[in-house]
């Protein structure tokens, strides 16, 4: 991979293409950026176009509405077409706000993370719990499910998949969620901060390996 320009797929909800944020992009921009920044040589890739003109990668696989189920239904011809090395994956808000059997929404995840993970047999996938919800019953369920993550992103690494998680909901505090539910700018670059970490990391193990 670091022989080769990376190809990263954000994928998720409406929270992926960044609704909310004043550059239209969400985390996306502020993730360019930085990795330009670093020096890092990537793309963006999915079938979804959008963001500002200071944005030269504008693709993405976000859905605005989306729940768990709907990306599984999509995923393996994404996958196929777009042959991403990482995808940056966050999602379950929706499977919660629209009350669509919450307590199943981890295997349903766990479904989603098999499907990736034999469409392309050497990708990385990056799970991001999910970011809170004003709404303190919401909020309750989303905390139970982001509670299952680290367990099975273990399950999968412990197959030899390689597969991480990262805490997208203690990095962003409720006060930085515009409409109770999106990010608003703010949130969305500390949402870019906690992706680039996490990113760096696996660039940096893949230049060496």
């Amino acid at each position: 991979m670091s022989a080769n320009i990376i190809r990263i797929m954000p994928l998720g909800d409406s929270i992926t293409v960044g609704l909310g944020s004043s550059s239209s992009a969400g985390y996306r921009l502020r993730l360019w950026r930085d990795g330009k920044a670093a020096h890092w040589q990537f793309t963006f890739v999915g079938s979804q176009s959008s963001g500002p003109v200071g944005l030269p990668e504008k693709q993405h696989e976000g859905h605005p509405g989306w729940r768990i189920d709907q990306i599984s239904a999509h995923i393996v011809s994404w996958l196929q077409t777009y042959q991403p090395n990482i995808v940056l994956l966050q999602i379950g808000s929706n499977d919660i706000i629209q009350n669509y059997y919450p307590q199943m929404a981890i295997q349903r995840l766990a479904h989603l993370l098999e499907q990736i993970t034999t469409t392309l047999l050497h990708i990385i996938v990056i799970v991001a719990q999910v970011t809170p919800l004003r709404n303190p019953i919401l909020n309750a369920q989303v905390v139970a499910y982001n509670h299952a993550i680290p367990g099975l992103v273990e399950s999968f690494d412990a197959r030899g998949r390689h597969v991480a998680y990262v805490d997208m909901y203690h990095a962003i505090p409720v006060s930085a969620l515009g409409d109770g539910i999106h990010p608003n700018t703010v949130g969305y670059t500390m949402m870019a901060a906690v992706w680039y970490s996490a990113l760096r990391k696996e660039i940096t193990k893949a230049a060496s390996s």
